[in-house]
């Protein structure tokens, strides 16, 4: 889907950036030596037919992007020039895209994301982008799973060595060879039907679970 608000030099600015940037981060991926607990969570899911709606903080959007490579994910992502570069590198490693945010496009894309769960394929959320506050789960994924029955699995990601980014999110970026670990949760069902305090407790249950997993990774990397 071409974002009519882009110019030509944006767009082709991010087909640069994606053409450099896929085998860049795959090199990357390739180097680092991955360590995953909970592997069994999205297993069991697919194993029982489920279709999951994955949930990660924006600030791990590369490693994650590595890790989830050629599942078939269908991803929310901004009609902005960032969301265009992004858009370009993620559908080389195998992701679909949905294009909106919650401040531009929003509703259409997750019609798209529903559509999409219901024909089987799994969806993800950046759940605090695109803009943040940072770490601040934002309703899209919950809303969702309650319009679906796709129950949300949380996840997280933690390099050992890294660089960040000076964004809104410290986007983290693996250094070569670094351990890296996945941390992926229980699966968090939300019920159809819900009012408005049920979702928001379903929410701030997202939330506490993927704090709950940045700790965990932390800790593993840390050899703790």
């Amino acid at each position: 889907m071409r974002v009519k608000s882009l110019s030509r030099a944006q767009r082709t600015r991010a087909a640069v950036i994606a053409a450099l940037g896929h085998p860049l981060i795959a090199l990357l991926g390739r180097t680092c030596r991955w360590q995953v607990d909970g592997y069994e969570h999205y297993a069991a899911l697919r194993a029982a037919g489920r279709v999951p709606i994955f949930a990660f903080w924006h600030g791990r959007i590369l490693a994650a992007t590595y890790f989830w490579r050629d599942h078939g994910i269908v991803v929310m992502i901004s009609e902005n020039f960032d969301g265009e570069w992004i858009a370009r590198i993620i559908r080389r490693f195998g992701y679909g895209t949905a294009r909106g945010s919650t401040s531009r496009g929003g509703p259409r894309a997750l019609a798209q994301l529903r559509r999409e769960v219901g024909r089987g394929r799994p969806a993800g959320f950046a759940v605090d982008g695109p803009r943040g506050p940072s770490r601040s789960v934002q309703p899209g994924a919950v809303w969702l799973a309650e319009r679906t029955g796709s129950p949300i699995l949380p996840f997280h990601i933690e390099a050992e060595r890294y660089w960040s980014a000076r964004s809104w999110d410290r986007t983290q970026v693996p250094r070569p060879f670094s351990r890296i670990a996945v941390a992926i949760g229980e699966p968090l069902d939300v019920r159809a039907g819900r009012d408005a305090g049920e979702l928001e407790a379903a929410r701030a249950r997202l939330e506490t679970s993927l704090r709950r997993l940045a700790e965990q990774a932390a800790s593993r990397v840390a050899g703790r």
